[in-house]
């Protein structure tokens, strides 16, 4: 599919190649620092219409909730567990904990000194 690569396509594809390994963030997150808050349904849409050629770690993306978009069960939802769990970040019944792999997880405890409780 052809997308028309409008300034802020392209912060919204930068926002999410600047997502490190082992590391995730939701559409939300991405939308506002690609300076488009409250567009969390563009990011989506965009990331169903890479342009060829171009390589993003669509995989570290997810809901605010860090539940994996994709249905349960479904190729895509495998790929996209498989994917993150090789980098070590955990993913159960398709959801990460953002307290610990979120981009702003380090930035909460180095800030406020907290660690986020670990539930099993």
């Amino acid at each position: 599919m052809h997308v028309v690569m409008k300034p802020e396509y392209m912060k919204v594809f930068e926002a999410i190649a600047a997502i490190p390994p082992g590391r995730v963030a939701s559409y939300g997150a991405i939308a506002a620092r690609a300076g488009l808050p409250g567009r969390a349904r563009l990011v989506g849409r965009l990331l169903g219409e890479v342009p060829d050629g171009m390589k993003l770690p669509w995989f570290r993306v997810l809901r605010s909730s860090g539940q994996i978009a994709m249905p349960p069960g479904s190729r895509g939802f495998r790929e996209q567990s498989r994917l993150l769990r090789a980098e070590g970040v955990e993913v159960k019944n398709g959801r990460v904990p953002l307290a610990r792999f979120g981009l702003d997880a380090d930035a909460d405890r180095e800030l406020w000194g907290w660690q986020p409780e670990r539930r099993e």
